[in-house]
This record gives C-alpha cells, sequence and structure tokens, in this order.
C-alpha cells in the first residue's frame, strides 16, 4: 500500500507525480490507481489529483490483508453451458441464473470460451433465426478468454478485469494429457473451476474494509 501511504502524505498529488516519486511510468500504476479508488482507499478528483479516501484509516492494514487474498479464497461456482447448447439455451440460462455471462465447456468441463449478455443481445437483435444458432458462433473463444487461476491473487485478478474490461473472469487449472473433450488430444487445457465477478470482488473489498471474516464463494452477479 505504498501509493496510499504516500497520496496521504502529499495530497492532493497527480498520477504522473505518484509515478515519478514512485520511479515507474504512469501505465505502469493506472490499474492500481484504478483498484485503490474503487476500494475507497483513494478519492480522484479532475485538474486536482488523488486525495485520502474514506477507507484511508484503516487502508494499510486492510490493503495487506487484500493482498494476501487468492482467488480460491472468493471463488465462485461457474455458470456453465455445453458447446451443444443453442442461444436460445444460453439466453434462459442467463435469465435463470441471473448473471452477466457464460462459460462455454466441453463435456469434461474443458474451457472453449464464453458468451456475455452483450455477445447474445448483438445476436438476437433483430435476427428471428438467432435462438437455434449453436452458442460456439457467438462466445468469444479459448485463447482470447482472460482467466485467473485458484492461487492467483484477489488483487491480480481486479487488475484484469478493470484492463480488459470484463464483468467475469473463469478461474480455471491447466491440466495435461487427453482428459479434454474438445479437440486437443494430447495437449494441456484448462478444467473450469470457479469464477470471479464484479460482485464477489465488490463483496471482499466490503468485508475487508469493515474487518469481518471473510466467506468463501460469492460468484453471484447483480
Amino acid at each position: 500500500m505504498e501509493i496510499v501511504a504516500l497520496v496521504r502524505k502529499q495530497a492532493p498529488i497527480t498520477g504522473e507525480q505518484i509515478a515519478e516519486t514512485l520511479g515507474i511510468s504512469r501505465p505502469t500504476i493506472r490499474s492500481d490507481l484504478a483498484v485503490l479508488v474503487m476500494l475507497g482507499y483513494l478519492d480522484a478528483k479532475p485538474k486536482v489529483g488523488y486525495t485520502a479516501g474514506k477507507a484511508a484509516p484503516d487502508g494499510i492494514a486492510g490493503g495487506r490483508k487484500l493482498l494476501e487474498l487468492k482467488v480460491k479464497d472468493i471463488q465462485g461456482i461457474p455458470v456453465i453451458v455445453r458447446d451443444t447448447a443453442t442461444v436460445h439455451d444460453a439466453v434462459v440460462t442467463l435469465f435463470i441464473e441471473n448473471t452477466s455471462g457464460l462459460v462455454v465447456a466441453d463435456e469434461n468441463g474443458g474451457l472453449l470460451g464464453v458468451v456475455s449478455r452483450k455477445d447474445l443481445l448483438k445476436v438476437t437483435l433483430g435476427n428471428a433465426s438467432a435462438a437455434s444458432m449453436p452458442v460456439t458462433l457467438v462466445m468469444t473463444r479459448k485463447p482470447n478468454v482472460v482467466t485467473v487461476g485458484p492461487d492467483d491473487y484477489v488483487i491480480d485478478a481486479a487488475r484484469k478485469m478493470i484492463h480488459h474490461q470484463v464483468e467475469s473472469l473463469p478461474v480455471v487449472v491447466r491440466r495435461s494429457g487427453t482428459g479434454s473433450g474438445s479437440g486437443e488430444r494430447g495437449e494441456d487445457w484448462l478444467e473450469v473451476v470457479g469464477r470471479v465477478s464484479k460482485t464477489s470482488m465488490t463483496r471482499v473489498l466490503v468485508e475487508v474494509a469493515a474487518g469481518f471474516r471473510l466467506g468463501g464463494g460469492g460468484g453471484d452477479d447483480e
């Protein structure tokens, strides 16, 4: 929480001044500043700079606790549809589960892609035949899917969500061999074991700031 301590000491201070003082580039700390503002440890004021936020008095201790948290401590159950599902199936699952996105996986839980509300909205608007389309035609495929592992730190997952502007991340474990039915026989594949969302992140931040004991899970969306 070096940034928080610096801002408390020198506020108001701009992002450029923070980067210069720490001896790093402004883009390097952009996601960190965004996370700290979201946490409430910093306030960002246009044309003024950063000042201490409402959570700042307990920010150092809370921040250290947050930095120690790993994804496996907060991950929730992934909402998965099979690669054989249609767009109609995906839309129904999306609303039943009240989630912002779905993971598309093969029969063994191997990650194939993700599909979001926006993806489904784009394909269904004005397209009467969209309901019967395979969900694999509208999903973002695995090479372009941003993921995290159970042992990754929560703060790094938050940075990924901010940088890539996504609402949730699949939590995956790399498996070797021929366990996947996705056609990647003989190659490593990614098993979906959980998910983290903006809501689960927000819950963690609130509990850390309030000093509550963290509970596991919590992958529900708003």
